[in-house]
């Protein structure tokens, strides 16, 4: 067991975290590939998130801007509007929950922690907005790092990229992005990294990314799994409607946990926290 901790707002965790965090995905968007306008209110996100919370989750994921396969950029301000009175919204009433901002935008980072975030969440990996290092380093709040092949317009183009070994790849890829970021002041105890499933991804880099996450979990840096619902279960199952995943999504979820994930990001949060409780128990932690 590695002695190296994480810090999500006022606390600290091992690494890896027995069982991993439940990030809970809140969306507010109308266009995001599982659940884009179910939560474009921010009644109905409040409503959700509130639920979330309820069902064990440990953070609240919050995205204004869709970066799904094709998703065009999203202005900033948009961004803001959707997502910063949602944030207002959870913090008054919920002054324990972990709130994350999803965001390539420093500019609605910076907003974001003002209303009450701890976590900017770039699946750019503070490339797409050259401010984007300064505002996490100022604010103190985490960062999660993710890989990316391309941009969300474009990443999976002529089916996704080629890679000679994606783990290789990701894994040089993601220790560059995690000391870049300890160079601009952000402390390496609130670095997260992401691999990005379904990101610039084919299905069989999916599949060898899980297989081999202990890898990544190897770099003593909290790793973050987001494979709920993504387009390569649903190849590999013959399931084309999202919300229909949930097995598949499950599947990976303890897949993950097995390997030494520290946080799981999902849409269903209920059946993941079960999940991953009981696998905790089985392996008697």
């Amino acid at each position: 067991m590695s002695n190296a901790r994480f810090i999500i707002r006022h606390s600290t965790f091992s690494i890896p975290p027995s069982p991993p965090l439940v990030m809970g995905i809140l969306n507010v968007t109308p266009d995001s590939f599982s659940d884009g306008g179910d939560y474009f209110t921010r009644d109905a996100a409040v409503a959700h998130a509130l639920n979330m919370i309820a069902e064990g989750a440990d953070i609240i994921d919050i995205g204004g801007e869709s970066t799904r396969p094709g998703a065009e950029p999203t202005p900033a301000e948009e961004q803001m509007r959707r997502a910063i009175p949602v944030i207002l919204a959870i913090r008054m009433r919920n002054s324990d929950i972990a709130i994350s901002i999803d965001t390539r935008a420093a500019a609605v980072a910076r907003a974001a922690v003002d209303a009450g975030a701890d976590i900017i969440n770039d699946v750019s990996a503070l490339r797409d907005d050259p401010d984007m290092a300064d505002v996490v380093a100022a604010s103190g709040a985490a960062v999660v790092l993710m890989h990316r092949r391309g941009t969300s317009r474009d990443m999976q183009d002529g089916g996704g990229p080629h890679y000679d070994d994606v783990i290789a790849e990701i894994t040089a890829f993601l220790q560059q992005r995690r000391d870049f970021a300890a160079g601009r002041g952000i402390d390496r105890s609130r670095i997260i990294l992401d691999p990005g499933l379904g990101f610039g991804k084919r299905v069989e880099h999916n599949l060898t990314i899980l297989r081999h996450l202990d890898r990544l979990v190897a770099l003593e840096q909290p790793v973050l799994v987001g494979a709920s619902r993504k387009r390569f279960l649903g190849s590999v199952l013959g399931v084309d409607e999202p919300k229909q995943r949930l097995a598949g999504s499950l599947t990976c979820a303890v897949f993950a946990a097995l390997a030494g994930a520290a946080i799981l990001r999902v849409h269903d949060v209920r059946a993941t926290v079960d999940a991953v409780q009981l696998c905790s128990a089985v392996h008697g932690e």
